[in-house]
């Protein structure tokens, strides 16, 4: 009976066995320390005795964009595990990053001597050579954890650690390294030459940052725009989901792509990616402006002030995920009172890729996007893959940049929080007048709420010089002081009314999903409004959702089998994979179709078992492939 195994299946997922040393997923396991008891006696607890240094070359992932390997020399002394850049570094007191290893979840790959620790705030994923290098560090990582924790235990009130808890993960970071087998007085020199310079660099920012700040909150919010007769509220308030075990789901599945982990209705949002790719057309009217721009350099700021505007739809987003698209799932929103229309379409399975194109008289946006979701112990790092295009009709532009990391900090804590940090590089494929480059700075742990979500962006033209700078907050706004008239370039539009009960939506978010009568008749049932569990979801029937969720899936899979079976690929609707990127082939297919209500003329479908309604013809998703190509 499918409830019975639903039943089982949410059960097993709020149970969650902490006695194990380590779970063993794949080739990932999470280590655990060993418990010792250590007695106190006297007047002075026992002290254990502090591990030896560890320290040489390893291998580490680059912050940006997340791909290849670096080599970098680690110290581990007393708890703190210390990089530099090079051994010499070490004597110049350039420390690159540092964290207390006791705070931090460690998982490693025995297969391929891969060691993670993810302390919330700071993640590394370090990789040995050897696997004698590799077991050296593991016992020793062990070994300075138990002393760590052991030490905390003993610290009484009013007493401060010797060591600080997690120093800065950046290169500006000024803390010394050990110096008992080196010379102490050219560490120290080294030491302070770097700190003035970074403290100087940190003046600068912070000066910028707070008259950024200050000239966005003196600008008056974005003007509401009238009323167009959509929906302002979902039809149910987002559910608790505080009864899922999301430990036991999250920890199953370190270290890989959660993209293939099925996960429960009630940790979904009523939106699925391919409809969080519309999303970032919320603010397309910089797009208009942008087009409407004769120069080449103040049209680069309103460019990357759109690239920046995409990101903000994530500031209240951090509880719950959007739905992944099954294969040849599609969704369109043709918006007349923005002038866009969009098609959006999930082209590929494994690996997951999600493409779109839109178009206006003013420009035209497409992408493909693959997003790799892997969690390492505190933190979810959420990684795209993919370059997004806009093109602009009335100068010829086409310009085309990347994305940067999300990352879901403190994701199993009521503290969790959400950031973007990486370069962007937002280049002109047709003429190389400019290009800019906007930074999204990774919060310091210490930092303050109001030094989190920082920008900072600059547009250079042939030479390298800088022609415009700007700054602000991702969820705040951009603004921008060296244009002739400076001002703030973006706001984002208030959040409706009891935002909060309803997923952190926009307004633009909440009219992703409704479906009138007079547009129902005009969709493929492929589109994503069709799609019964995400409706169900957004209606609060959470239960019905879930157990709609686990067929549709299963249907996916039997699906993907009898292609296979036959030899067969799945062939995307409207776009095709010309040399790496999924190209839209829309040309007049789409509305074509649409117009002529083809979509109706699709009458073959197979139905769920039991299934009526929206269920009965969401799977007929293949034959609405092979029936209109």
């Amino acid at each position: 009976d499918v409830r019975q195994k639903k039943t089982l299946k949410r059960n097993s997922w709020s149970v969650f066995s902490c006695s194990c040393s380590a779970q063993v997923i794949k080739d990932w396991e999470v280590v655990e320390d060993v418990q010792v008891e250590i007695h106190s006696g006297g007047e002075h607890p026992l002290e254990m005795t502090t591990p030896g240094i560890c320290e040489g070359y390893l291998l580490k992932r680059r912050k940006w964009p997340l791909k290849g390997w670096h080599k970098r020399y680690f110290i581990l002394e007393a708890g703190i595990l210390r990089y530099c850049k090079n051994q010499q570094d070490v004597f110049r007191g350039r420390v690159q990053g540092s964290l207390d290893v006791s705070l931090a979840v460690m998982s490693i790959n025995k297969k391929s001597n891969r060691i993670d620790l993810d302390a919330g705030d700071i993640l590394y994923h370090m990789k040995a050579k050897s696997h004698e290098l590799f077991y050296i560090w593991v016992t020793k990582l062990q070994a300075h954890r138990l002393f760590k924790k052991n030490e905390a235990a003993h610290v009484q009130s009013g007493f401060l650690l010797s060591f600080p808890a997690v120093i800065s993960d950046s290169a500006g970071a000024s803390g010394v390294l050990p110096s008992q087998s080196h010379d102490s007085d050219s560490c120290v020199q080294g030491t302070n030459i770097h700190s003035c310079k970074n403290i100087c660099m940190q003046i600068r920012c912070s000066q910028n940052r707070r008259k950024y700040r200050a000239s966005i909150s003196k600008t008056p919010n974005s003007v509401v725009p009238k009323s167009t007769g959509r929906r302002t509220k979902l039809p149910a308030h987002c559910p608790d989901n505080s009864h899922v075990g999301l430990m036991a789901i999250l920890y199953n599945n370190i270290g890989k792509d959660l993209a293939r982990v099925s996960m429960p209705a009630a940790l979904n949002e009523p939106v699925n990616l391919l409809q969080r790719l519309c999303e970032e057309l919320e603010y397309s009217d910089l797009l208009d402006t942008a087009n409407n721009t004769p120069d080449p350099y103040q049209r680069m700021v309103y460019i990357a002030a759109f690239a920046i505007s995409g990101y903000s739809t994530a500031t209240f987003r951090n509880r719950y995920k959007p739905f992944n698209p099954v294969l040849g799932e599609t969704f369109e929103c043709i918006r007349e009172d923005r002038g866009f229309r969009l098609i959006s379409e999930q082209v590929c399975h494994h690996p997951p890729i999600s493409a779109c194109h839109a178009d206006s008289d003013n420009f035209s946006f497409w992408q493909d996007q693959r997003w790799k979701n892997k969690f390492w112990g505190k933190s979810l790092e959420i990684v795209p893959t993919g370059m997004v295009n806009v093109t602009l009709p009335r100068y010829g532009d086409h310009y085309e940049w990347n994305k940067v990391v999300t990352c879901i900090h403190n994701v199993l804590s009521q503290q969790r929080y959400l950031e973007h940090y990486g370069e962007v590089t937002i280049q002109n494929l047709k003429n190389s007048v400019c290009t800019c480059k906007i930074t999204f700075v990774k919060s310091r742990y210490w930092g303050s709420d109001t030094n989190k979500n920082e920008v900072q962006g600059t547009v250079l033209d042939q030479s390298g010089s800088v022609i415009h700078r700007f700054g602000g907050l991702w969820h705040e706004g951009i603004f921008c002081d060296t244009l002739p008239t400076p001002k703030c370039i973006w706001k984002p539009n208030p959040q409706p009314k009891d935002y909060l009960l309803y997923y952190g939506f926009s307004t633009f978010a909440m009219e992703l999903n409704e479906l009138t009568p007079d547009l129902k008749p005009l969709l493929p049932p492929t589109d994503s409004r069709l799609r019964p569990d995400q409706r169900m979801l957004e209606e609060g029937k959470v239960d019905e959702a879930d157990i709609k969720k686990d067929e549709i899936e299963e249907y996916q899979r039997e699906r993907r089998k009898e292609l296979t079976k036959k030899g067969e690929d799945h062939v995307p609707r409207f776009f095709k994979n010309r040399y790496k990127p999924f190209n839209p082939v829309l040309g007049e297919t789409f509305e074509c179709i649409r117009e002529d209500r083809g979509f109706r003329l699709i009458s073959e479908q197979v139905s769920y078992p039991g299934g009526s309604g929206l269920g009965s013809f969401w799977f007929s998703m293949y034959n609405f492939c092979r029936i209109v190509t």
